[in-house]
């Protein structure tokens, strides 16, 4: 090889080095999220949703549909515009009448859980890794609710009871605040959507919720008003972190925040699996760009390759 041969090469590597950096760090972006406290079902379900993803619960779900919940966050109807009811089938709520999501429609009483209190503060941790503008509806099913009866349009009230339009994105998560209502006992659905308007996506997620009097949780209630801390983990491990900033970032407080309905307050409450007391939310993912990890993996293949390209032309040269 001559030495303008070596020259070139060095060149190419060097003129290489940037694109494949480029390409590692331009991995699939997340544009999307689910509510990680209270747990949604296809969040606890899913790789990252820890110990309740072996809940007898969501192993049923998996097998119905016949593949683990990975996309946890891509739970969206597009061209929805407000008609959910119109567009979103009874008994597939849930899933959003998406196949790939049917098995988390199986009603039953033992799916992941969170306590919460009657009328107590809710403050909703809704994971995402990029902004959208939008507005968040929370539902509770109304009473004499039954869990081990396909959730239906006629268990949900026509209007929420909180509805929060463009809060800001916190640590990777939106932080939504609003009371519950007070006449709620035993088990119940939050049921959640949010409208984009930067996009023509609606999203929607089911997070299984009890309440002091007639549930099936284990562990005693919390008076009226009193914030439930995270259940320790059954198994002798230290708990897991509550999701970033959950519960310490009013949302009425922030100018870009509208909300309809009661601010933000304290964490909304405390997670159970069904049998058990164990946290089912890891922390969220944060950030919108490329991970440390990530940057330094890519830093690392350019730093390879122009000392390998270096090395080869002091080899040349002899």
């Amino acid at each position: 090889m001559t030495r303008t041969t070596a020259r070139l090469s060095v060149v190419g590597a060097a003129a290489a080095a940037p694109l494949l950096l480029l390409s590692w760090a331009a991995g699939p972006a997340h544009a999307h999220g689910a509510p990680t406290d209270p747990v949604s079902r296809v969040y606890a379900c899913s790789p990252e949703g820890g110990s309740a993803a072996g809940s007898a619960a969501c192993k049923a779900a998996i097998a119905a549909n016949g593949a683990p919940f990975t996309a946890w966050d891509n739970l969206r109807v597009a061209g929805v515009a407000g008609r959910d009811r119109q567009v979103i089938p009874d008994g597939r709520l849930c899933s959003g009448g998406l196949p790939a999501y049917r098995g988390l429609d199986l009603p039953r009483r033992d799916w992941p859980a969170t306590r919460l209190t009657p009328g107590g503060r809710l403050t909703m941790t809704y994971a995402s890794t990029i902004a959208h503008a939008g507005t968040f509806k929370l539902y509770l099913t109304e009473p004499g609710y039954d869990p081990a009866k396909p959730l239906t349009w006629a268990d949900l009230p026509e209007r929420p009871f909180a509805e929060i339009t463009d809060p800001p994105l916190r640590n990777g998560a939106y932080h939504l605040g609003a009371t519950l209502p007070k006449d709620r006992t035993g088990r119940h659905m939050l049921y959640t959507i949010w409208q984009n308007s930067s996009t023509t996506d609606t999203y929607y997620s089911c997070s299984d919720v009890v309440f002091p009097g007639g549930g099936t949780a284990a562990g005693a209630a919390k008076a009226p008003g009193a914030t439930a801390k995270t259940v320790p983990p059954s198994d002798g491990r230290p708990a897991r972190p509550k999701s970033p900033s959950a519960g310490s970032t009013p949302v009425g407080s922030d100018s870009g925040a509208r909300v309809s309905g009661a601010q933000d307050g304290g964490g909304s409450g405390r997670r159970e699996a069904a049998g058990g007391s164990t946290p089912v939310a890891e922390a969220t993912r944060g950030g919108s760009g490329p991970s440390a990890p990530l940057l330094a993996g890519g830093a690392a293949a350019v730093l390879l390759l122009t000392g390998g390209a270096a090395f080869v032309l002091r080899l040349r040269r002899r």
